[in-house]
């Protein structure tokens, strides 16, 4: 769908948001907590951007895009040339962190990383949850929607900033788990990191809901224990069969045969490479399917992942 920028607005030193609109004013595709949507910018780059705005309010989609000194052209391109009055080329909406309300929900945030937060802590103020958010940012103008959602729950929302010798508390934020709660986290790796080792030496498991913004370097991982050295992938659909050499992976062989295939990130995080997979053993290097999934080995992200067979069929 082709939706207008409406509006742009700052909402902290580092973070504009974008509120777009049907060019006719027809309602756009619902969505949930947790949803994001893709962005076709005119420079031919495609991003992916939490939706933050109202559930219930179809009438527009409002994201936002922090400010990277080191962008590769998205962020940088929103913040220097897009202007009001733009349309822009939309997929989705899609959600890979989905919120499910328990009865307590600790929500651990830092920096951009709260845009897919804000709607499920509208959702949980909403349904009447216990929950709390904890919510760090490098220094407190960098940190957006603090009005919003101090509103939304005076006293269940604690800000931490970097610059004031602040950082979030994990002790009190993890250090009670219980029977029906659940935590949500996005932010930076360290963040996660931290979150995940807390959760798992004494949360019970499943637990832990997250979502990763940019791929940890940890996840270029060396070869798997059982890897093939090369294989071919075969796209089932087209016929094509492909050799894929050490070294890389799935999509970058297809490229390199010219053969069509979905991507965005090309770090295994936003979903848009996954296909089926109909026969083989794929070795999953992302970070988008969970534990039960990757042992069921029907999909995979093509972007990062490569097999363990000696010969890959995808539906592709």
């Amino acid at each position: 769908m082709r939706l207008l920028v409406k509006q742009i607005r700052w909402e902290s030193d580092s973070v504009v948001s974008l509120t777009l609109v049907d060019p006719d004013g027809a309602e756009l595709p619902a969505w949930e907590p947790g949803a994001h949507v893709e962005v076709r910018l005119p420079t031919g780059l495609v991003r992916h951007y939490s939706l933050c705005g109202e559930v219930d309010d179809r009438t527009h989609y409002r994201v936002a895009v922090l400010r990277e000194p080191e962008s590769r052209g998205g962020s940088r391109f929103v913040h220097e040339e897009l202007r009001v009055g733009a349309r822009l080329e939309i997929g989705g909406p899609r959600n890979r962190f989905p919120f499910t309300p328990s009865a307590r929900v600790e929500f651990v945030a830092g920096g951009v990383g709260i845009t897919p937060i804000l709607p499920m802590v509208r959702e949980a103020e909403r349904r009447g949850l216990d929950w709390r958010l904890w919510y760090g940012g490098r220094a407190a103008s960098s940190m957006a929607f603090v009005d919003e959602l101090s509103a939304l729950g005076p006293g269940r929302v604690r800000l931490f900033a970097a610059d004031r010798g602040e950082s979030i508390d994990l002790d009190a934020a993890l250090g009670r788990p219980a029977g029906d709660a659940a935590v949500y986290c996005c932010g930076p790796e360290p963040l996660l990191r931290a979150v995940q080792d807390r959760c798992a030496a004494a949360w019970p498991e499943g637990s832990l809901h997250y979502e990763r913004f940019v791929a940890p370097k940890a996840a270029e991982a060396p070869a798997a224990e059982g890897e093939a050295d090369v294989f071919v992938v075969v796209a089932q659909v087209s016929g094509a069969e492909v050799k894929v050499p050490p070294g890389k992976s799935v999509l970058e062989a297809l490229e390199e045969a010219n053969v069509a295939a979905p991507f965005s990130c090309r770090e295994g995080i936003c979903g848009t490479c996954e296909v089926p997979v109909v026969e083989g053993v794929p070795d999953h290097r992302d970070l988008v399917l969970d534990d039960d999934e990757r042992r069921a080995g029907n999909s995979m992200m093509i972007c990062v992942s490569r097999a363990k067979s000696r010969r890959l069929v995808i539906g592709l």
